[in-house]
Order: C-alpha cells, then sequence, then structure tokens
C-alpha cells in the first residue's frame, strides 16, 4: 500500500487522488473524442466533465452519509469533510440526474449522451479503484486464504477496525481467524493510526483489483461494439446498466457494508439498475423497433392508397 506518494514541502500527494485525477482526465479525453465522431459540439465535453466531478463527489458522499447514517450522527462535521467515504454509485445518480436536467434545459437528447457517457463511467471507476487499492481505503473484502489475498497493514483503514462489524456477524470466523487475540497485539503504529498484529497477518481479497480488471475490460469491449448500436440510441446506456449492476451486485458479497434486509445499500440499488437496463433492452427497444416497422408499413400503405386514387381519377 502507497497512500502518500510523496511529499514536496506542505504539499502532499495522495495514490487516490492522483488516481482520480487520471479517471478524470482519461474519462473527459475518450468523451471528446467521441463527441467529435458523432458531430456534436466538442464544448460540451467540458461541460459533462465538470458535471460530472461536482456531482460524482457530492453524490458520493450524500450516499456515504445516508449509509453510514450512525457515525454521520456521531461526528457530523468530521464525515461530511472527510475526503474518505465516497459512494460510486451515490456520484454516479446524482451525476445521470444532473445530467439528464442539463440537457433537457439544452433540449438535448438525454439517451444520446447517456450512450457516451456511461461506458465512460466504467472507465473512470475502474482506474478509481486503483486509487482505492493503493490506499488501502477500506473497500478490500473479506479475509481469504486465496493464494492472492493481500495484507493491508499500512493502509488508511486497518482491517482490524474495518472487519469487526464482519466478525459480529460471523462469530465462527472471529474464532477461526483469532480476530480477538490478534487484533489486541499492536505491532507499530504509522500516520493512519495503530497497527495490529491482526493488520499484518490477516489476507483478504484484494477487491478493487477485481474491480479494475472486471470494469477495464467492460469497457473495452462496450467501446469496442459502440458504433454498432449508433442507430439504437439508449442501447449502449442499458447495457451498461445491466453491466454495472452486475459486477457490484457481486463483488459485494466478499465487501464489509452495511446490510439492509441481507444485502447493502450497493447490492439494492444495482439490483434496480439491473432492472431498468434489463427492461429497456427486452421491452423497450423490441417494442419500438416495432412500432417504427409499423408507422413504416401504414406510411407505405397510404402511399399506395394515394396513388390508386389518382389513378382511378385519370
Amino acid at each position: 500500500m502507497y497512500p502518500v506518494l510523496f511529499h514536496i514541502g506542505p504539499i502532499t500527494l495522495y495514490s487516490y487522488g492522483l488516481m482520480l485525477a487520471i479517471s478524470i482526465l482519461t474519462a473527459s479525453y475518450f468523451l471528446s473524442v467521441e463527441l467529435q465522431r458523432r458531430g456534436l459540439d466538442p464544448r460540451l465535453g467540458g461541460q459533462i466533465t465538470i458535471i460530472a466531478l461536482i456531482g460524482g463527489v457530492a453524490g458520493s458522499k450524500l450516499f456515504s452519509i445516508l449509509e453510514n447514517w450512525g457515525d454521520f450522527l456521531r461526528d457530523p462535521l468530521g464525515q461530511l469533510f472527510s475526503p474518505a467515504g465516497l459512494t460510486f454509485y451515490g456520484g454516479f445518480l446524482v451525476v445521470m440526474l444532473w445530467l439528464y436536467l442539463y440537457l433537457k434545459r439544452k433540449k438535448l437528447r438525454f439517451l444520446l449522451f447517456a450512450d457516451i457517457a456511461s461506458p465512460l463511467a466504467l472507465l473512470g471507476y475502474g482506474i478509481g479503484r486503483i486509487g482505492c487499492q493503493l490506499a488501502g481505503d477500506g473497500d478490500y473484502g473479506i479475509p481469504s486464504h486465496l493464494p492472492w489475498a493481500m495484507s493491508y497493514p499500512n493502509g488508511t483503514a486497518k482491517p482490524a477496525e474495518t472487519l469487526f462489524e464482519y466478525f459480529v456477524r460471523n462469530p465462527a470466523q472471529r474464532v477461526a481467524w483469532h480476530y480477538d487475540s490478534l487484533a489486541a497485539i499492536t505491532v507499530g503504529h504509522d500516520q493512519f493510526g495503530r497497527i495490529s498484529q491482526f493488520d499484518q497477518i490477516v489476507t483478504v481479497h484484494p477487491a478493487p483489483i477485481y474491480e479494475t480488471i472486471f470494469c477495464i475490460l467492460a469497457f473495452w469491449i462496450i467501446w469496442r461494439n459502440r458504433k454498432k448500436f449508433d442507430a439504437h440510441i439508449g442501447k449502449v446506456f442499458s447495457i451498461v446498466l445491466v453491466v454495472m449492476g452486475i459486477e457490484r451486485l457481486l463483488i459485494e458479497f466478499i465487501r464489509l457494508n452495511p446490510l439492509y434486509w441481507g444485502l447493502s445499500m450497493a447490492q439494492w440499488i444495482s439490483i434496480g439498475m439491473i432492472l431498468v437496463g434489463a427492461y429497456m433492452l427486452l421491452f423497450y427497444f423490441p417494442r419500438r423497433k416495432s412500432n417504427v416497422i409499423k408507422e413504416s408499413i401504414e406510411e407505405e400503405a397510404m402511399k399506395t392508397s394515394e396513388k390508386l386514387k389518382r389513378a382511378v381519377l385519370q
């Protein structure tokens, strides 16, 4: 883990902040490329990037507060202004709503721009998760003995603290991993807090790495095939909703978030996204295609009827 890359005088460069900046710049580049390809005003790229930046951070923080309401009540200012605790889905939903309102005011088609922007959300999310991995900010998963499982003793969120609720819910695992004895032994401190023997020894799923691989691969496949859907506005967006929903629904089973009726908030949102995307793919587009064919047949019938009438009058 490298939460802090280096210091230059009073300036500190954090790995998460660097990867967040790289994700924004990379997504902004692909956005400008796609706007030009579609013959749209490239200046819209800058405006959409600003919406994504501000709306993403605000929405992420809002949903994080809702998900950790108890922590917010205990320390409102600390939770509000902390750079930690950003929920991706919160940012994604707020950005999509803001983008819809912005495009409506500009009298532009939301689904067209959603087709352009949604794959870039996958890309940005995948790059951003590299920052989570480097920072060790608690986005890792549950304990694991897999060969690639990792320990995060120098992360910004120590596993002994982050896994506490997990072990409360799973007492058998608490005993199996010797949580109480190992977590009680202090082996050192860093700028982010106390390091226990549990933090050093116990390995967990590197969930950010899983998400990075999945999201960047999904982005590459969708981006490579996006031109096939140019005539079906909204289809890329619906595919991304399903893919993004499936990814987060599955990864949350090895994550460490609060549960509501057996699932995390992210999983409930994921299910909603999958249902919306699946409805669009299975019902909206086929019905729309059917209506276009029907209108075309009716138009041809009307033209034929007019020709017959003119022939009879002649």
